[in-house]
């Protein structure tokens, strides 16, 4: 793994050593003000393209387009809201998906079942220990976005999500995103309608570099990926990992999700 991941500048592989502490306090950090952390360069230099050049194949033959129009919530409707209030307006996202089955032996299912990595993001998370999904579809999944489309705006499901970027677009395709939008007691519904109409002064864009990894928490800022201009697509894997072991999505989630259920 020392030949994939920068481990020098990241040491994963060195548990409790002063390097490793350091690296931990400082994402938690960044985790706790911010609503996430990056680590730039998580990848040595080539390998994203390596990645890259290993899923494109599959990406433009057997991958599955995702197109939905939806609001931030991903529900038909909010009980305590009418249907045309500004915070349920409908936006578009259009994604193309490639699953952890269709990419055995592969570099990103190797990083994505790193012991050491999973040791490292339940420590900056604060949690007891993370598993990996053991779902065949779900584990992993690389997504990529081409000239006109986008994730549009949404709240996680999960409280964390873990990215890695390996292919960024030539223009757009940056994570607009804002912090604490809402809370668990406040859902913030005239603030949710000023987000998406534009006026929230408090949106921040970041736009990162292939080979970063991002930990972010969504479950209460909400994010989108903007639209993707130019002719290359920007690729992002998306790592799945949960608290309790064995996690596994229903066949409905595959379908809705993927367009197959194995």
């Amino acid at each position: 793994m020392k030949d994939i991941l920068d481990l020098d500048r990241y040491p994963l592989d060195r548990e409790g050593s002063p390097e490793w502490t350091r690296l931990v306090e400082q994402s938690a950090a960044a985790l706790a003000a911010e609503g996430m952390f990056n680590l730039d360069g998580f990848l040595r230099p080539g390998i994203a393209e390596k990645a890259v050049q290993e899923i494109q194949p599959v990406m433009d033959t057997r991958s599955h387009v995702h197109k939905r129009m939806h609001n931030i919530y991903f529900k038909p409707d909010i009980p305590e809201l009418d249907a045309g209030h500004p915070a349920l307006r409908k936006v578009e996202t259009i994604s193309h998906t490639v699953c952890a089955d269709q990419l055995p032996g592969s570099l990103v299912l190797a990083i994505y079942e790193y012991e050491p990595l999973l040791r490292f993001l339940s420590a900056a998370m604060g949690k007891p220990r993370l598993h990996v999904m053991q779902d065949p579809l779900a584990r992993t999944n690389v997504m990529a976005y081409r000239t006109g489309e986008a994730l549009n705006w949404h709240f996680d499901r999960s409280e964390f999500t873990t990215t890695l970027l390996l292919q960024a677009a030539e223009r757009g395709g940056d994570l607009e995103y804002r912090t604490d939008l809402r809370s668990d007691d406040n859902p913030n519904y005239d603030g949710v309608a000023r987000l998406l109409e534009g006026r929230d002064p408090e949106a921040k864009i970041l736009r990162t570099k292939p080979g970063t990894l991002n930990v972010f928490r969504g479950k209460n800022t909400a994010h989108r990926v903007t639209p993707v201009e130019g002719n290359r697509e920007r690729m992002i894997a998306v790592f799945s990992y949960y608290e309790k072991p064995g996690v596994m999505f229903s066949n409905e989630e595959r379908l809705g999700f993927y367009g197959r259920a194995a």
